[in-house]
């Protein structure tokens, strides 16, 4: 059985930043007939007197647009792994619609899942957390966000409004670190197939996962290095000195700029990332002091249809369940 892959991963997924020069075809610009069709389902929402998250999926009709979602959603889960949409005119809309409309797209390409305990079905990624609190989380500041996967098959980040400076999206491929570290370091593959603990700010208590896993053919990653170290912690099985070293290299391999693939998300677009194939991050940003003018991205998690089959050792999840009742 090939559970550890100590031969270079090929095919679309094992991209790397340098390969996109010159090519944008992973760019998806909206045409004007795209935009007229949200604007007619979000005429129907209204009609009926739903809005978000109250409707399902009939209750959004782009069923027009299924050739094309269908396409995407094979691009995320047997191509490159992600893709950017282009040219949603954000300033037309209220909150409320855009809210509607992202979802409503959502729900045309897999099924939105809860985002935290809360049961929040959208977030909003926002400077708008107090850096001091241990509690706050890292997308709530104007902090480097670290690269990570997120518990979903897919994220999507909506960009509504840039910062004033800085705030850079980036992309790396799990299959190009993979390949990369096999070339550098070849006998620290091994450690990343092994169970490590991660321990996620909204989880009970630490769970179980390897880093790299390859199932029939596919190789998926789970990572944030924070996670893993509180995770150890937790535990009280401190990480040994090689699994620090093994940690440092996968550092070094995904912030190599011959990797990774930098973009500055406009107002308007849309980045959908399989969060088994990719890792996502952000550098850090100067936002505007007026609250109502600041950064904002709103996030979107997926669970895919034709999300891939996953190992039993390395356990996936689409999302948090849905909140206890409240006792009356």
């Amino acid at each position: 059985m090939d559970i550890v892959r100590t031969q270079p991963i090929t095919g679309p997924a094992a991209w790397r930043g340098p390969d996109f020069d010159g090519d944008t075809r992973w760019i998806h610009h909206l045409t004007p007939e795209h935009i007229a069709l949200f604007d007619a389902a979000l005429a129907q929402l209204k009609a009926r007197g739903l809005r978000f998250p109250d409707f399902g999926r009939d209750d959004f009709p782009i069923h027009a647009l299924a050739p094309e979602l269908a396409r995407f959603a094979d691009e995320l889960e047997n191509g490159r792994g992600f893709l950017l949409l282009r040219g949603l005119p954000v300033e037309r809309y209220s909150e409320d619609e855009l809210n509607a409309l992202y979802y409503g797209l959502g729900l045309h390409m897999g099924t939105p899942v809860r985002q935290n305990p809360r049961g929040e079905l959208l977030g909003a990624v926002m400077n708008v957390g107090d850096v001091t609190k241990k509690t706050t989380r890292v997308y709530e500041t104007n902090l480097y966000l670290p690269y990570h996967s997120d518990p979903s098959d897919v994220v999507g980040l909506l960009c509504v409004r840039k910062a004033m400076q800085g705030g850079l999206s980036s992309l790396v491929s799990v299959a190009a670190v993979h390949n990369e570290i096999l070339r550098r370091h070849p006998e620290f593959i091994g450690l990343y197939y092994r169970p490590m603990y991660f321990e996620h700010l909204c989880e009970p208590r630490p769970s179980l996962s390897p880093i790299f896993s390859y199932h029939q053919g596919k190789l998926s990653c789970r990572y944030l290095r924070q996670y893993l170290e509180l995770g150890h912690e937790v535990m009280q099985q401190p990480l040994s000195r090689v699994e620090i070293a093994a940690l440092d290299l996968f550092d070094e391999v995904m912030h190599d700029p011959a990797i990774r693939l930098d973009m500055m998300m406009e107002p308007g677009d849309i980045q959908f990332a399989n969060n088994y194939a990719v890792l996502h991050s952000r550098t850090a940003f100067e936002d505007d002091p007026d609250l109502s003018q600041r950064r904002k991205m709103i996030r979107l998690w997926l669970k895919m249809g034709n999300a891939r089959a996953l190992a039993p050792e390395f356990p996936g999840r689409n999302g948090f369940p849905a909140p206890d009742p409240v006792a009356a």
